[in-house]
């Protein structure tokens, strides 16, 4: 979406006069068309999932970072790459064990995609999404009048993109056909704008709204995720307040109470009771990328808000879990342009591309590192539980005959162009932040994620782990590492081997 940012400011001498046209363009608004619960309805909240079925003992997590048809492309690669991995001594493929997705913005349009067709999404996805103009709806060229709308709020509704992805991708699919699934599950991240927090499409958030997520439009909430300021107008979510019995998440008052409560955890409850109670009636949307471009502040809040070791896991998932893996597919562009060797600049196209990469990237690197602690925190929380347990328990919670309760390894890993080598990584980071790309660059990040899963540092570490073989087609050491292994205690790492 940079590129169109980028069109915008190079007709930046005819903002003058289109301010004089501001009073009468027409503001758009984005009607809400989210449906309250019916009394006596089931909430989405309560849609529950079997843990006897659910998860087994190795669980795999991926995140689509934002950054338009580039992020698609390259997390497409990656999913590829997953599907060319056979799980030791089994017929499936890493890809088959994939349990949970997490997108943002354009990686959002993948996760989606995936969520709804498992595998048979490699089959048609390049020919669907990656090869199209997802554009072709959009309001894109420079006018005065278009200038105007956007200092109004938005240059395109809430209309014309989910248009084009329910006719040309999913089908006019809702969330129905995602939450009654054993895997993967699927969060579509965006950004509310007013509580500045991450506004994560399920079924906590809907509850608090006492709101219908089943019948939710899945392309609504993808747009909704990739809806840059100024391009497109914020999608609109409605509360309603007193209209359901679904109360809030037991820890709500509990964090809002406490004044040492982390912080990305404190917003979001105070967030949740503001729906709850009405105090904001009507949610306004953004690209996810503009409070965590990896949405990973979902993963981290669940985790902060459990009371318990194993929490946001039933405890029959905690007993049975030996390895998780979560990794980032991060599209996001290095720093760029000769303005740092000058005096003067940035200015006008560069300043606001530096600026919008600046926020999107310090906050990607900060949700990170805030997850990655508190997988490491989860990691040996864990562990201390399951070897507390007693024999009693472990039978109750279904221990496997084989079980060490110190077997529990967490990878965090992170893939991304600057662990490719400097000529491809260059090659990479020149690929517009646009929702249509030339079919060569789409074949370029589709090998390029492909590439830099199969030698990522962390990936073959956890395929160690497993007893697998690392790939050996590519040598480790033409890539920078991604992100070490979160540190297993020393006796834990012994009776894992």
């Amino acid at each position: 979406m940079v590129g169109w940012l980028q069109r915008l400011v190079q007709a930046g001498r005819i903002v003058a006069c289109s301010a004089l046209l501001v009073a009468c363009a027409q503001v758009l608004h984005n009607d809400p068309i989210n449906q309250p619960l019916l009394p006596g309805a089931a909430p989405s909240a309560e849609l529950g999932r079997s843990v006897e079925t659910y998860y087994d003992d190795t669980v795999i997590a991926l995140s689509f970072s934002g950054g338009g048809t580039r992020a698609a492309a390259f997390s497409f690669g990656a999913l590829t790459a997953l599907d060319q991995t056979p799980m030791p001594n089994r017929s499936t493929s890493l890809l088959d064990r994939v349990d949970f997705v997490t997108g943002v913005s354009g990686g959002s349009v993948l996760a989606a995609y995936y969520g709804l067709k498992k595998r048979k999404a490699l089959d048609d996805f390049k020919q669907r999404f990656l090869l199209r103009n997802a554009e072709e709806g959009l309001t894109t060229e420079i006018s005065i009048m278009n200038i105007a709308r956007g200092l109004q709020g938005g240059i395109n509704d809430a209309v014309q993109f989910p248009k084009w992805l329910d006719d040309n991708l999913f089908d006019h699919a809702t969330y129905k056909s995602l939450l009654f699934q054993r895997r993967p599950f699927v969060w579509i991240n965006a950004s509310d704008i007013y509580n500045r927090t991450p506004f994560v499409f399920g079924r906590v958030i809907f509850g608090a709204l006492c709101s219908d997520l089943a019948n939710y439009p899945i392309s609504l909430a993808v747009a909704a995720s990739a809806a840059v300021p100024v391009v497109f107008a914020p999608v609109v979510i409605q509360g309603f307040p007193g209209g359901c019995s679904v109360p809030l998440p037991d820890w709500v008052q509990r964090v809002r109470s406490r004044q040492d409560a982390p912080p990305v955890l404190k917003l979001f409850a105070n967030a949740l009771e503001r729906y709850h109670s009405g105090e904001v009636r009507y949610v306004k949307l953004l690209d996810g990328g503009l409070v965590d471009n990896y949405g990973l502040a979902g993963l981290t809040i669940a985790r902060l808000a459990s009371d318990t070791p194993y929490g946001p896991l039933e405890p029959e998932e905690g007993v049975k879990l030996r390895r998780m893996l979560f990794l980032v597919v991060d599209a996001g562009r290095a720093p760029s342009g000769a303005w740092s060797q000058t005096v003067a600049g940035p200015s006008g196209v560069t300043l606001v591309t530096a600026a919008s990469d600046t926020a999107t990237e310090s906050g990607a690197v900060g949700s990170y590192s805030a997850f990655q602690d508190t997988i490491n925190e989860w990691q040996q929380a864990l562990i201390n539980w399951r070897c507390k347990l007693s024999v009693a328990d472990r039978r109750r919670f279904g221990a496997p005959a084989a079980w060490g309760c110190k077997d529990v390894k967490f990878f965090v890993g992170r893939v991304a162009f600057d662990q490719l080598d400097p000529q491809r990584s260059l090659a990479l980071n020149s690929v517009e932040t646009r929702f249509v790309l030339p079919p060569q660059q789409v074949d370029m990040l589709i090998d390029a994620g492909r590439d830099a899963l199969k030698a990522n540092s962390t990936f073959r570490a956890f395929l160690g782990s497993l007893g697998r073989a690392p790939w050996r087609s590519t040598p480790v050491t033409t890539l920078a590492p991604s992100t070490i292994p979160i540190p297993i205690p020393r006796e834990a790492s012994a009776q894992a081997q």
